[in-house]
């Protein structure tokens, strides 16, 4: 009996150092994995700093490019997440800074302090914020779902429509949101996120 494929999520379960060694062996679905894993964390840095949604799909494509180009350079897998964040900060800066070549001096906002440095208050925002998307990834099948649907999805759906998509009984939704939302806090506490 052939084994089975793992999915995107259960790819992105998979610790670091072993999704690097396996993309670094040319495994083609440890790549599909890295990639779902912080596809989310790479999109969200050109969002925040106001990138329209096709600029910021260029930048995310130009970041899993150098990614491809530079792993085999990482020395430490579990500084990856640190490493895509500088990156795509730096390719999100230069597209500012290239961007501002082709509009008039006098149309231009006074500039905030330009740097490829990577602020500290917006690398926390964004560790934790992959550190909460990494806890939902490591929810039972149920509750991931209940809370992507609950807190991710836009736009918000009632509780009727939820408990039809689920399959559950709409009386039980609130109690099945408290659990899971529990277990997340304890997953969040054991990583120093306060939620």
């Amino acid at each position: 009996m052939p084994a089975r494929t793992k999915t995107p999520d259960q790819r992105a379960a998979i610790p670091d150092s072993r999704l690097v060694a396996q993309c670094l062996r040319g495994d083609q679905s440890a790549w599909s994995g890295l990639i779902h894993k912080y596809k989310n964390l790479i999109y969200s840095i050109p969002i925040k700093y106001g990138f329209p949604q096709e600029e910021a799909a260029d930048i995310f494509q130009a970041v899993c490019i150098e990614l491809v180009r530079e792993l085999e350079n990482l020395r430490e897998p579990n500084a990856l997440p640190g490493w895509l964040v500088r990156v795509t900060h730096s390719k999100c800066f230069h597209r500012k800074r290239e961007r501002s070549r082709f509009v008039a001096e006098e149309f231009l906002p006074e500039p905030a302090v330009p740097s490829e440095q990577v602020p500290e208050t917006f690398l926390r925002q964004i560790e934790e914020e992959q550190l909460i998307r990494s806890a939902v990834r490591e929810l039972a099948p149920r509750c991931r779902e209940l809370v992507m649907k609950l807190f991710f999805d836009a736009p918000a759906r009632p509780y009727r429509q939820l408990a039809r998509e689920l399959g559950l009984a709409l009386g039980s939704i609130g109690f099945i949101r408290q659990r899971c939302l529990e277990k997340l806090r304890q997953k969040l506490e054991t990583t120093g996120v306060r939620p």
